[in-house]
């Protein structure tokens, strides 16, 4: 089909429209494979970025210390084991820099930019149910349409940016961890806050205090964190992972989180208290996320057992901070179990609260009321004074960056509405009502939120590429998941996350952090390997619950 061609508007004029067959939104991680898979098809095919280079996550996150905590081996494109080879990452858990660079490589080595539209953003997404084409709209009015819309938004590309009262007002320099600035950000010797703690907030904390006058540390959720071990890797060492790929492709596929570890030590009951701990130990000393995705799985549904994992990191924080007991309440939890929010991996983190000019102000206590001229008023009406304000008070994630953008499907129904009174999908893959529209990094499936990312993207990515194939080799035009086959999934969703501890808790998973977010868990916790299998079952079963005209 031409690039180019006359298509009929919504208001019956006619106008000049370029039409493609597919069109992806993003460039990161899962839309450069998107687009790959699909070009590889022979379908024409365009991407849209809002940046103005490839990387997703990694364009945007630039702030100081901003890294993996998934290990390089296994945070990996899986169709090529020459494309795995040829880049050798420096370290096990690379800097944002060197991510930035190997998604920049990956882009260059299949020649993808010259089908990618940088600096655009999607601002309208709507069905013609006369024509079955989506007609796609910019920011800056350039008009598209096509048969095949994927959205591969990124599940955390939605930052929180007007989070207190007046932030306009303030008379020093502003940043959000998410919308990081190109441009070198000087904070030496300068009076510093930083509001947020959670994963992003500690990475900044950790980085920045070398270097900054004072900092003031404005936290109010304390959180478990996991001391990350980062060791070179050498050209030999990525020459024995090089060795390892067909196994770690395959074995990151079947495991719980998309990791190459897995909850695999056996049951808690199986276990003596003696060995329960050598087993907790053994993961501590891993420096990775293995604490929290390979330990043992009960921790997630059994409170005791939680309290067991539980303190035995609280121990471990209670140690690193044995100088300053009057900081245990604010840095180490007590009212949620281990790894019911997301835990950070760190390094020398709470040791940065030992220092003579960092100062942690408890929000709890006194909360943040708004942001003045010359920093922060708290609630007891302290103003605390600043030169740098950086927010790192997370993102609208799962739904936020679809839901920012005027998606409507057959009727006009609109996501973001339906997404405000309830969030669901037809296993983060589509959504019913909106046909030929398909999703990566959706809620309701594993790669909302608890899954090595690429593992569980790029598995999302193959399967809409084949859904797409069967229905052309098909003679179907039209791809749409049915109500029945959606709410059936929501219900499965459901029932496997209220038995977890997840949903009984407070945190971005439940969308908590959004004033006003329908409360569900945005991430399927039946494990990635689960998901995997189901999706695969729909596949060779012919895709039952996506209905196909």
């Amino acid at each position: 089909m031409s690039t180019a061609q006359v298509q009929g508007n919504s208001t019956g004029n006619q106008a000049a429209t370029r039409h493609f067959d597919a069109i992806v939104i993003g460039a990161g991680v899962a839309g450069l494979y998107q687009l790959h898979r699909l070009r590889e098809m022979g379908m024409n095919v365009r991407a849209y970025e809002t940046a103005s280079n490839v990387g997703g996550t990694w364009y945007w996150n630039r702030y100081p210390g901003a890294r993996f905590d998934s290990q390089a081996e296994i945070y990996q494109y899986w169709f090529s084991e020459e494309l795995y080879k040829s880049w050798q990452p420096s370290e096990r858990f690379p800097a944002q820099e060197e991510t930035e660079r190997w998604l920049n490589y990956v882009a260059d080595k299949l020649d993808l930019r010259k089908d990618i539209q940088f600096n655009t953003r999607i601002a309208s997404a709507h069905y013609d149910e006369a024509q079955d084409i989506w007609r796609i709209t910019t920011a800056d009015g350039e008009q598209v349409t096509t048969q095949y819309l994927v959205a591969c938004c990124g599940m955390l590309s939605a930052p929180i940016t007007e989070r207190f009262p007046g932030q306009s007002s303030f008379k020093g320099e502003l940043y959000i961890t998410g919308l990081w600035p190109k441009e070198p950000v000087d904070l030496k010797g300068k009076r510093v806050a930083v509001v947020g703690t959670g994963a992003t907030g500690i990475q900044v904390i950790q980085t920045i205090a070398p270097i900054v006058g004072s900092m003031k540390i404005f936290a109010r959720t304390p959180q478990y964190v996991v001391p990350m071990k980062n060791p070179k890797y050498t050209a030999a060492d990525w020459e024995k992972w090089g060795s390892r790929f067909h196994e770690l492709k395959q074995r990151v596929r079947s495991t719980f989180a998309g990791f190459d570890y897995d909850f695999d030590k056996g049951s808690w009951a199986e276990n003596t208290p003696e060995q329960r701990t050598a087993v907790m130990e053994a993961l501590w000393e891993d420096g990775s996320l293995a604490p929290w995705l390979a330990g043992f799985p009960e921790m997630f549904f059994d409170e005791e057992i939680s309290e067991v994992v539980s303190e035995f990191v609280r121990g471990k924080m209670r140690e690193r901070l044995k100088s300053r007991p009057d900081l245990w309440d604010l840095l180490i939890p007590q009212d949620y179990g281990f790894g019911t929010h997301r835990v950070p991996l760190e390094t020398k983190y709470l040791e940065v609260y030992l220092q003579p000019n960092v100062e942690a102000v408890d929000c709890r206590k006194t909360p943040i009321e708004r942001v003045v001229p010359e920093g922060f008023q708290t609630s007891d009406g302290k103003v605390h004074e600043v030169d740098v304000i950086i927010l790192a008070v997370g993102f609208d994630a799962g739904s936020g960056a679809l839901s920012r953008i005027d998606i409507r499907g057959r009727g006009k129904r609109s996501l973001k509405e339906q997404w405000s009174k309830e969030i669901r999908t037809a296993m983060g893959l589509q959504v019913h009502g909106y046909p030929n529209l398909f999703t990566t990094g959706a809620p309701l499936a594993p790669s909302a939120a608890l899954c090595n990312m690429p593992t569980c993207l790029q598995q999302q990515v193959n399967w809409i590429t084949d859904c797409i194939a069967y229905a052309r080799q098909n003679g179907k035009k039209v791809v749409e998941a049915t109500q029945e086959f959606e709410d059936e999934w929501v219900r499965h969703h459901d029932e496997v996350a209220n038995a977890t501890l997840l949903t009984k808790t407070d945190s971005w998973y439940m969308g908590s952090n959004v004033e006003g977010k329908p409360r569900r868990l945005l991430s399927y916790v039946g494990g990635a390997g689960t998901y995997h299998n189901k999706c695969d079952e729909l596949a060779r079963q012919g895709y039952p619950g996506f209905a196909m005209n």
